[in-house]
């Protein structure tokens, strides 16, 4: 029997999904992180040519994230280990590949 047969009803809706953004709700949080992170190689470039540019630019992403919520970040942490948690025992239970 396939996983995909044995997976529970929630994430075999996700899947069977028409709507793409509905099927990639969960890596979702995890491109908008990395997007964060990558945002460092074009600030750097600006660095290299405008430094005061590239820290006012800084001071405004560190004054933005600073602005968010303490519990949007500990959600954020929570969802993260929890969905690598649950990868990593669905992988030892041999449930996902």
């Amino acid at each position: 029997m396939p996983a995909i047969e044995t997976a529970p009803a929630p994430i075999l809706d996700e899947i069977n999904a028409i709507d793409p953004w509905t099927r990639r709700a969960r890596p979702g949080l995890l491109y908008v992180m990395y997007l964060l992170l990558l945002w460092a190689l074009p600030l750097g470039v600006v660095a290299a040519f405008n430094p005061a540019r590239a820290q006012a630019m800084a001071a405004a992403m560190t004054a933005y994230l600073g602005a968010l919520p303490e519990p949007l970040y500990a959600l954020f942490g929570t969802c993260y280990l929890g969905y690598t948690a649950a990868r990593q025992w669905g992988k030892l239970r041999g449930v996902d590949r």
